[in-house]
């Protein structure tokens, strides 16, 4: 599976210049950690509620800041690798 995503990504480079291609791997890496981030999150959130259900609005509060503030993250490093592509 990885070989063959991995074939795909370099039959793809092969007009591109190579910046281009670590910029695509940075928008990917980017996307990828951010949403294994979100996801951690989540799951720590849901665990934290499960066992203080009366902090669960200052829990949930602080979620979303973090999830905001990851997603905020991702976001700019996908901006930056797409205009190192199209530039």
């Amino acid at each position: 599976m990885l070989s063959a995503i991995l074939t795909v990504i370099l039959q793809a480079a092969a007009g591109a210049s190579l910046g281009k291609l670590g910029a695509a791997l940075g928008a990917s890496l980017a996307a990828i950690s951010a949403g294994m981030g979100i996801g951690k999150i989540g799951a720590s959130a849901m665990e934290a509620i499960a066992r203080q259900p009366e902090a669960s609005g200052d829990i949930r509060s602080s979620m979303i800041v973090s999830a905001a503030l990851i997603e905020g993250i991702a976001f700019f490093a996908v901006i930056i690798c797409a205009l190192v592509i199209l530039v």
